[in-house]
């Protein structure tokens, strides 16, 4: 079990550095560009997890940033916040909520999906 968590103390740090620039990038949408919520928090998302992503790849992981794994990546993860997104629209929750949520949310399911298929470690 403990060799699942590996790790998980410098995602969390990365992953705070990364949920300051998606909130921010996600108020500016929302506020100063009229955007919904939906597309808010999967543009901000698109921009924040491209920076950790790389980070993550180096600092975390120590393995390559490559185009397939930052796909898959963005592919699992993007779904994830356009859907929470969609379900805030729908609910009208407030913004603070969609990117709370999102937040916690994608924490958890960012450093799993990372941990056991972007970046798993392959037998030698």
């Amino acid at each position: 079990m403990a060799r699942l968590w590996k790790g998980f103390l410098s995602y969390s740090v990365i992953g705070a550095a990364n949920t300051v620039i998606h909130w921010q990038l996600f108020f500016i949408f929302r506020t100063a560009f009229g955007l919904t919520q939906t597309l808010s928090n999967f543009l901000a998302f698109c921009l924040a997890a491209s920076f950790s992503f790389y980070v993550n790849a180096v600092f975390t992981f120590a393995m390559p940033a490559s185009l397939p794994r930052y796909a898959l990546f963005m592919l699992c993860m993007g779904a994830l916040s356009l859907g929470v997104g969609a379900l805030a629209d729908r609910w009208n929750a407030p913004g603070i909520v969609t990117v709370m949520v999102f937040s916690l949310v994608s924490l958890v399911c960012g450093f799993l999906l990372s941990r056991w298929v972007v970046f798993r470690e392959r037998d030698r």
